[in-house]
């Protein structure tokens, strides 16, 4: 009974540090960073920034935090609008990332739909509208290359 028991806690335990260590949210943000969060937010959370880009693009200017695992975006303004990694390391809360399947991001990624645009495949949940959020896993050989969370500008 006592064995039972604490197989049951250590189950217990082992899911809750799973999801701890999950650090992309579908939908939300990455690496412990949600969208809209200031830049002051980002650099308490993340430290210095290893590069800072500034530029300017059709939609305005810009400024990209770049940190060794995520780049935050910040388009037109002081707050994050956009997350990008190419890092395994950054994980949902199911385990999918980069290096993943794209059969893993169908099977283990609710809502997410696949298709091929201009050439492009990807996967995604949310809808490719102004304002909206969507959280894109690119594909390429069947293998997700990059994963992007982040407001649709256009």
């Amino acid at each position: 009974m006592r064995a039972a028991l604490l197989g049951s806690v250590i189950a217990v335990v082992l899911v809750g540090a799973a999801r701890a260590d999950a650090t992309i949210v579908v939908q939300h943000g990455m690496a412990g960073l949600d969208l809209r969060m200031t830049k002051a937010q980002v650099r308490a959370k993340l430290g210095s920034p290893t590069k800072v880009r500034t530029g300017k693009n059709e939609f305005g200017r810009y400024t990209e935090f770049v940190y060794p695992r995520v780049t935050v975006l910040f388009q037109s303004g002081s707050r994050a609008t956009a997350f990008r990694t190419f890092s395994r390391t950054e994980r949902t809360s199911r385990g999918v990332g980069v290096g993943s399947s794209e059969a893993q991001v169908l099977a283990k990624v609710a809502a997410v739909k696949c298709s091929t645009e201009s050439g492009f495949r990807h996967c995604y949940v949310g809808r490719s509208l102004p304002g909206r959020v969507i959280t894109d896993f690119q594909i390429r050989k069947g293998r997700v290359t990059s994963i992007v969370v982040g407001f649709v500008v256009d």
